[in-house]
């Protein structure tokens, strides 16, 4: 955290905020022994600094129709056969992670370039996912899609 200094008072805030972010300043004051301003105060130089992000709803995707879940391993062509341009890997998964069905998409080292975390209805769309949207960007070389039979933990947590 290069020039970042966290106290234990900052730590517990971000620890508690990590469970409930809807919990107030007054409660959280109250749990670590600290004023509400102090809190407030803390809370929003991490905010200030990015080390809190944002702060989000977690929603049950099951429960809203998109119950699938699949990881897909992309495999990333430079220059396509061709061309003589070569093409930029961070751009093309730019453009994959602006589908709706992308949850997560992150750039990889090994055997597959682009590892992507995919919430849809069934397998059916999944399918559709690769084989109308994601194989038809200009670079993507293969696909290997990985469907989820169970989810044991799935977490945005930073153990602190």
């Amino acid at each position: 955290m290069s020039g970042l200094k966290l106290d234990e008072k900052d730590l517990e805030i971000l620890r508690i905020l990590q469970e409930n972010s809807k919990i107030s300043s007054k409660d959280i004051g109250r749990k670590i022994g600290s004023p509400i301003p102090t809190v407030y105060a803390k809370i929003k130089r991490m905010e200030n600094l990015g080390i809190i992000k944002e702060y989000k709803t977690i929603l049950d995707s099951k429960k809203l129709g998109k119950g699938t879940t699949a990881f897909i391993f992309v495999s990333f062509e430079y220059r396509p056969p061709g061309t003589e341009n070569t093409l930029d890997q961070r751009e093309i998964a730019k453009k994959i992670a602006k589908f709706p069905e992308v949850q997560e998409l992150h750039v990889i080292t090994g055997d597959w370039d682009i590892l992507i975390k995919v919430k849809a209805k069934d397998v059916d769309d999944v399918g559709k996912f690769v084989l109308d949207k994601l194989r038809k960007i200009e670079g993507i070389e293969k696909t290997l899609s990985c469907m989820v039979y169970d989810v044991i933990k799935e977490s945005l947590d930073i153990s602190l």
